[in-house]
């Protein structure tokens, strides 16, 4: 019987200490140091994330085929051109992505260049 006894005051040391433990957890997280959200710019994304990023613009433009919001939409990630902005993060996911998801991107690009070349021509 002792030997219950033993065991059930150990089971229930340990789910206290558990208790305790993800109490004082959660006090130190919500009160003592909690998260500071800050606003960033998409410009500041490592590679992989503006390649994402890149990747949902070009699925979106897939789907509606409006090139005027996909440059829209690509803006946030830059300095360089929509199609310099694509061209990168398709080198950047060749090595990662299916290509499926590659042809899509190089179909944005595509489209992007060609209008970027027409709004160069004189007379156009």
């Amino acid at each position: 019987m002792s030997y219950n006894t033993s065991r059930t005051v150990r089971w229930i040391r340990f789910f206290i200490a558990i208790a305790i433990g993800m109490g004082l957890g959660l006090f130190y997280g919500w009160v003592i140091n909690p998260i500071e959200f800050t606003d960033t710019a998409p410009s500041s994304l490592s590679i992989d994330y503006k390649a994402d990023y890149v990747l949902m613009v070009a699925e979106a433009y897939q789907a509606d085929r409006d090139l005027l919001r996909a440059r829209e939409r690509l803006a946030p990630l830059g300095g360089a051109s929509p199609s310099q902005i694509v061209l990168q993060a398709i080198l950047s996911a060749e090595p990662h992505y299916v290509e499926r998801d590659l042809e899509i991107m190089r179909q944005l690009q595509s489209d992007l260049q060609a209008q970027e070349q027409g709004l160069e021509s004189p007379g156009l």
